[in-house]
């Protein structure tokens, strides 16, 4: 096995050069080109156990998932994927299940396989969470939530949520309902129904909470949540807003067994843009938050933070599309 003094003797270069050009410092083009050129010839293929002692680096990024079904994990982690594997980076996947404490738990566990970076898909942020965030001492970026002094990736779940309510009344709907989930979650529970409520306020339109439910993240929950809504109004909303597709996806199941037409009937519109948004019937229109742009600055963010640890926090709010389908 060829060894890094043997390379350097081959090139005409010292050691250290040949570390220079492994761990991508500074040398002319010239030698750089020299250098790879004999580990080409060679076949020299560096220990990465080696050069993590030299850079104090592993390569190697934690990512802490809410959930590790959901379809915005998984094309955010699968962009966040390619991108770092093309920069000789992998990853170790935790998950939460949408338990607060299992995020401080992840967060100490990727701390102590000495991780470079850390990427954290957060669901509800508190005192505790952000208290441990601060304590880490390692670039994190956090994706989906605010938290000050953070360098964070969102979407902008306000005006998304407020842009949609507005394409329903600007094709005529009043009476439009609601199905949230909890505040707790500030982007999806708080913003994205501060956006509703915003938006019929603007067209002095009525807020009627028996047209609002709540419901989890899951196809039951927004069934159960259709059937609140049913039951405890005297009339029907004539459109609903769901804060996911999967949300949307259960009360449309609950309207047809109720014998509503979508959209005859009721309009219906979720949010995320899930794979069986465009198959179902009537296919439904949605907002689509475009995950793989986000896994792909998640990985940008955080390599650069890695490279230049004096770069202060960052915050990029992602751009999103509204998809009308035949639900409306």
């Amino acid at each position: 096995m060829m060894t890094i003094k043997e390379i350097a003797k081959l090139a005409n270069v010292s050691s250290s050069t040949v570390s220079r050009v492994l761990n991508d410092g500074y040398v002319s083009d010239e030698v750089r080109q020299r250098v790879l050129k004999i580990i080409e010839e060679t076949g020299y293929v560096p220990s990465e156990h080696a050069k993590s002692l030299r850079t104090k680096r592993t390569k190697v990024i934690g990512v802490i998932l809410p959930r590790l079904s959901t379809e915005t994990s998984i094309r955010i982690v699968n962009a966040l994927n390619d991108e770092l594997a093309r920069e000789g980076y992998q990853m170790i996947l935790t998950n939460t299940n949408l338990k607060q404490e299992k995020e401080i738990e992840n967060l100490n566990l990727l701390k102590s396989r000495q991780v470079d970076g850390i990427i954290l898909l957060a669901t509800n942020i508190n005192d505790r969470l952000i208290h441990e965030i601060k304590q880490l001492h390692i670039p994190l970026i956090v994706i989906g939530q605010e938290i000050p002094n953070v360098s964070i990736i969102i979407n902008d779940d306000y005006q998304a949520a407020r842009e949609m309510t507005e394409r329903l009344i600007h094709k005529g709907y009043e009476q439009i309902g609601f199905i949230g989930v909890t505040e707790e979650d500030h982007a999806v529970g708080y913003l994205r129904k501060q956006g509703y409520v915003d938006a019929l306020k603007e067209h002095q339109l009525e807020i009627r909470e028996e047209w609002m439910a709540e419901a989890t993240f899951d196809f039951e929950s927004g069934y159960q949540a259709m059937k609140e809504i049913r039951e405890g109004s005297r009339i029907m909303p004539t459109a609903v807003f769901a804060v996911t597709d999967n949300i949307a996806i259960g009360a449309m199941q609950y309207l047809k067994e109720e014998h509503f037409l979508v959209p005859d009937d009721i309009a219906l519109v979720g949010t995320g843009n899930s794979n069986m948004a465009k198959y179902i019937d009537p296919p439904l229109s949605t907002i689509d938050f475009l995950n793989e742009k986000t896994g792909q600055e998640a990985a940008r963010m955080i390599l650069q933070h890695i490279r230049n640890p004096s770069i202060k926090h960052q915050k990029k709010v992602m751009e999103y599309r509204l998809i009308e389908r035949n639900s409306v």
